[in-house]
């Protein structure tokens, strides 16, 4: 395709992300902090560079792919400081709605097209290149976006103006992290009434309790062979993840005065989970805690 694209953050989901671009025949130039997340990439056949700047150098698209959102606004103070007009500049981090509209008015103030784009379908969908971005920016650049996110992902949405992608995912991860639980601790009910795991799921699967957390993503062995729950929980998606992505949510909750009750406490809950150093297993393992009663007070 001829297109440069830089890639900033080559970790979990940075990194295979890139690697599909350099299957599409871009021409991608990646920098990340860690020498492993590098030489990863670089097998993958991306050009390695020594910073943010070289890997920018020349690019026609950036991408950046960070843990925070101050990140995000420290990378591109640097990239717009630097790029010239016009470079289009991708954020698929999950971050905070305020850094996401910073980041897009230093792009802004550069004259360069930007969207925040983050993703949902964890780091199997980075690998296979099916994520589903979620995309706050201009329709312009939302149309420049798109066939770079075509190769990273199977479904791309254009959520609204500068900040609209990172609303999208916080509130479909809440819904993600509430789901789970309920489902959760309708397995652990079933298995106390002496149901076994199959039926309950046979049952809920084609009746009103079917959801995505129930049908794709399991959290109990032997029903949906793909799920975590059938590889010891290995994520997927880590619980500690979902603990900063419900965090987000009820910090934008508090700002914009909405009530969500049920999100404070998934975000309780989790934080719970993580306390007991497991936020490095998949989401779905929260389903031990509540078998275990170790979630309530002592």
């Amino acid at each position: 395709m001829g297109k440069t694209i830089a890639f900033i953050g080559l970790g979990n989901m940075g990194g295979p992300m890139a690697a599909n671009l350099v299957r599409a025949g871009f021409s991608v130039r990646g920098f990340d902090l860690s020498p492993a997340s590098l030489e990863t990439a670089k097998a993958d056949g991306v050009a390695v560079a020594g910073s943010v700047l070289e890997a920018a150098e020349g690019a026609e698209a950036v991408v950046t792919m960070l843990p925070a959102g101050r990140h995000v606004v420290e990378v591109w103070s640097q990239l717009t400081a630097a790029v010239p007009a016009g470079t289009l500049l991708i954020d698929s981090s999950t971050v905070d709605v305020e850094s996401a509209r910073q980041a897009h008015a230093l792009a802004e103030a550069q004259g360069c097209l930007s969207i925040d784009a983050p993703v949902s379908g964890g780091t199997g969908g980075a690998k296979a290149g099916t994520l589903t971005f979620m995309a706050g920016g201009s329709e312009a650049a939302f149309a420049e976006a798109d066939p770079i996110l075509a190769k990273m992902g199977k479904s791309r949405f254009h959520c609204g103006a500068a900040g609209a992608g990172q609303a999208a995912k916080i509130c479909n991860n809440m819904i993600l992290g509430i789901s789970m639980i309920g489902v959760c601790e309708a397995f652990a009910l079933g298995e106390k009434l002496g149901l076994s795991q199959q039926a309950l799921f046979d049952v809920a699967s084609v009746s009103s309790g079917q959801c995505w957390s129930l049908t794709t993503y399991c959290p109990v062995p032997g029903p949906v062979p793909g799920s975590p729950a059938n590889t010891g929980y290995r994520p997927g998606f880590a619980a500690g993840l979902m603990l900063k992505d419900l965090r987000l949510a009820q910090e934008a909750a508090a700002t914009a005065g909405a009530a969500t009750p049920l999100g404070a406490e998934a975000e309780r809950l989790y934080a719970r989970f993580d306390g007991q150093g497991r936020g490095g297993e998949d989401f779905s393992a929260i389903i031990h805690m509540l078998r275990d009663r170790t979630f309530e007070d002592a």
